[in-house]
């Protein structure tokens, strides 16, 4: 680690890979020899249009997706997609189906209840999100637009380890939070959105990864920037984009496959998983994981101490140690590092480490 940086757990805005970081460094007030950073130039430049689809080629090639999936580039966060699905695909007669998993699942969920168009196929909450609610217990509507999910919940610390059967409804998923952090069967997604500030990009810009065929046909009823055919007939350039999020977008997707592509950075997220909740585990109880073993992420890691007073004592002298955002979400307290594709396992050693001696001193 550079002497003057931290290792940085903070759920999102998150860590950036530190060589994605020196790229933009470089390239900041002269990109591509154009004498203009990537901030000033124009978005149909030849230049930013290069960055532009190199990135969306290089996200789907991660993805194993092929001319028949679309990549769009969308402002307003994930927030914003959890409106746009029930606009564009859920109807009063048939509505959405949601599996409540989380805080942004119950989110997501709300936006389309407001629209009089959302329905709960399965929950979690009773078990205060300890959970990813199994197979059998989603309750599927035969004549539902979509079923969504969330797939890794950054609040409380768990993740889908399966991909839900849906007997041809369309499977819609949030990713922010573990987006093209491991091999998927990416093709069993409708669409998938994902706000990049967890784990692939600056906050700024949604990715939103969806079959040709299930946006081309918006409801012509609602307003223009809220119909995904907007952006997929423009190539996501019916508005002027949010050009040095996209770029640092397409510079962590090519930083992705240098890295080995998808397999090999899973590889080291379970490394790295492993390694922190091995000290969870091995407390005697001193740390105590909220979440049940079969739901734990790989992304966020929550746990609680004993005390509350014991919590803000970790967390002001993990900071002395460098180890910084490691307090829980203020919905819930505890505490939860973020463990995303650009945190070393130098830096989870690190952390471990200090978990460790912690707990010695303050049994």
């Amino acid at each position: 680690m550079e002497a003057n940086r931290v290792y940085n757990f903070n759920p999102g805005p998150a860590t950036l890979p530190l060589e994605v970081l020196k790229q933009a460094q470089e390239e900041l007030l002269n990109f591509s020899g154009s004498g203009m950073s990537i901030m000033e130039i124009s978005h149909r430049a030849k230049e930013y249009d290069a960055v532009h689809n190199q990135a969306k080629e290089d996200i789907k090639e991660l993805m194993g997706l092929g001319s028949d999936y679309d990549v769009l580039f969308i402002q307003g966060g994930a927030s914003m997609q959890f409106a746009m699905v029930p606009m564009n695909f859920a109807a009063a007669d048939k509505k959405g189906n949601y599996v409540l998993s989380g805080s942004f699942a119950s989110k997501a969920y709300k936006e389309a209840e407001i629209q009089g168009v959302g329905t709960v196929a399965a929950s979690s909450k009773d078990n205060d999100f300890r959970n990813i609610p199994k197979q059998n217990e989603l309750k599927i509507s035969a004549d539902a637009s979509y079923l969504h999910v969330c797939y890794n919940n950054t609040i409380y610390g768990t993740e889908y380890h399966y991909i839900p059967e849906t007997n041809g409804i369309p499977l819609v998923a949030d990713m922010s939070s573990d987006m093209l952090s491991r091999p998927l069967d990416f093709s069993k997604f409708s669409l998938i959105y994902a706000g990049v500030q967890k784990n692939l990009g600056p906050a700024g810009v949604t990715i939103v990864v969806a079959k040709k065929s299930f946006i081309e046909n918006s409801p012509e009823n609602i307003p223009t920037m809220l119909r995904y055919n907007t952006y997929s007939q423009k190539n996501s350039l019916y508005n002027t984009p949010p050009a040095f999020c996209i770029y640092m977008v397409g510079k962590v997707a090519s930083w992705l496959k240098r890295q080995g592509g998808l397999t090999a950075i899973a590889e080291r997220n379970a490394k790295k998983a492993s390694l922190l909740y091995d000290v969870i585990d091995s407390s005697s109880g001193f740390y105590k994981g909220h979440a049940e073993k079969d739901s734990r992420s790989f992304m966020n890691v929550t746990f609680r101490l004993p005390t509350e007073e014991l919590e803000a004592k970790f967390i002001a002298e993990a900071k002395d140690n460098k180890l910084c955002g490691i307090k829980g979400h203020r919905s819930v307290g505890g505490l939860r590092a973020s463990i995303y594709n650009a945190m070393s396992y130098d830096g989870v050693k690190c952390l471990t480490d200090f978990m460790e001696q912690f707990q010695t001193a303050n049994k």
